[in-house]
């Protein structure tokens, strides 16, 4: 790397020469945050735009914000902090305008039963997060006997009905990002690629990959407008699918469901029938100490509800949670509340649960418990740390662009904590405070 501020090459994250161009670690690991924070919100800015939502405050503050990375401009830990946190506050409405948007393009969400597997005949497999994509894509091959799939994060577009209302709209395959290279390769059929999450395709299945807009890999073939003939002629010369059920699985609890059960919910804990909520996701990853999120979730009372969202829900949903009844309604302990996109409707549920029991979140009997991987995963810790929501605990292992200065600050803060290696011994202590 080269240091703009001494003009000479470096490594590590770093200048070392402190003396000559002033910038230390903490001001470079604020810096840092500030760029992948800016990354993950532009990314959801960027569909919200695609759905008519944009906001003038939030573009000003992106320039502003970018301009305080850049050479001799801000060295000041306190300012560039501010900076950090105001991030997470433009996030916020960021992931409020995406939100609104979705609900007025496809529609209220609501639970549905998703097959999962492949229907015999040809298909086309969408992943990413982009659900104007899926739209035009699902518009483009009505009648053409060619069924559509949802991979990843875009298993939660089954929830809205403006999308689920095309019979074409055949289920879901597969899991998260990281096992898209054998999952690709067992897919016969072309796959669009919308957003991020998209790994450099093995040659088994390159000829067959098609991305959209800004998205891009090496051998794909990118699709810079909404006309996807070339992906529907793909699927017609591709080998069918067989006719495979793998399972079924429940997704729809966007917030407003979530909401619409307020009033049992509140009476629930009121009378001891339920007695802790649990937030369990974000990005998931293949690297070592994953299963700890499962293994947590498993660990959680029969008397506790747990949400998730991301792909980090792939890792969680196998078990078996069963059912927790309410005032008469069973309701399923895993709610599954969608894509990373919709962190917003966590919040506020966490925001509306607080006031209804006349208290703040960090009273609540709640427990934030977030697998990280990427910029978005970054822009939706900001947030809640701008919340002033504290005792997240976040993992598997520490952000490389967080300086240790900069993680005591937060630790100081707001509590943030690494999980342990023992997702018991953790959840004795995110029992004891509260």
């Amino acid at each position: 790397m080269f240091c703009n501020q001494c003009e000479q090459v470096f490594r590590g994250t770093a200048c070392t020469d402190v003396g000559v161009c002033g910038k230390d670690p903490d001001v470079q690991s604020l810096q840092e945050i500030l760029l992948y924070g800016l990354k993950g919100m532009a990314a959801y800015a960027h569909h919200a735009r695609r759905l008519g939502q944009v906001d003038e405050a939030v573009d000003a503050f992106v320039e502003e914000a970018l301009f305080a990375t850049m050479t001799n401009v801000n060295f000041d830990i306190p300012s560039l902090l501010d900076m950090v946190l105001e991030c997470g506050r433009k996030n916020l409405r960021v992931m409020e305008m995406l939100d609104a948007g979705h609900v007025q393009r496809f529609g209220r969400p609501s639970p549905t039963t998703v097959y999962e597997g492949t229907r015999a005949g040809p298909g086309i497999l969408v992943t990413g997060h982009d659900l104007v994509d899926l739209d035009d894509l699902l518009k483009q091959t009505a009648g053409t006997g060619i069924n559509v799939y949802t991979h990843g994060e875009m298993l939660p577009a089954h929830m809205y009905p403006e999308l689920r209302k095309y019979p074409h709209l055949a289920g879901h395959f597969g899991g998260a990002w990281q096992k898209q290279r054998s999952e690709f390769a067992e897919f016969t059929g072309p796959i669009v690629a919308t957003t991020n999450c998209i790994l450099i395709p093995r040659e088994a299945y390159r000829d067959r990959v098609f991305t959209t807009r800004a998205t891009a890999v090496p051998g794909g073939v990118r699709i810079k407008d909404n006309d996807f003939g070339p992906v529907i002629a793909a699927a017609r010369r591709s080998a069918p699918l067989p006719e495979g059920k793998v399972r079924e699985s429940r997704v729809g609890f966007h917030h407003s469901v979530i909401l619409g059960l307020a009033d049992k919910i509140i009476a629930a804990v009121k009378e001891g029938r339920l007695s802790r909520f649990y937030v369990i996701g974000g990005c998931d990853g293949a690297e070592p100490g994953r299963n700890y999120y499962s293994e947590l979730a498993r660990l959680t009372g029969d008397d506790t509800l747990i949400l998730t969202l991301g792909c980090g829900k792939f890792r969680i949903r196998e078990h078996d949670y069963g059912t927790l009844r309410l005032n008469g309604v069973e309701v399923l302990r895993l709610l599954d509340m969608g894509q990373c996109n919709d962190a917003y409707g966590a919040i506020q549920v966490a925001v509306a649960l607080s006031k209804a029991f006349d208290c703040g979140v960090n009273d609540l009997p709640l427990a934030i418990v977030l697998s990280w991987f990427e910029q978005k995963a970054v822009a939706v810790l900001l947030t809640l740390l701008a919340l002033g929501v504290k005792n997240i605990r976040i993992g598997p292992a520490a952000p490389a662009f967080v300086s240790p200065n900069v993680m005591k600050i937060l630790q100081q803060e707001y509590n943030l904590q690494l999980i342990g290696s023992s997702p018991a011994v953790d959840l004795r202590g995110a029992l004891a405070a509260r």
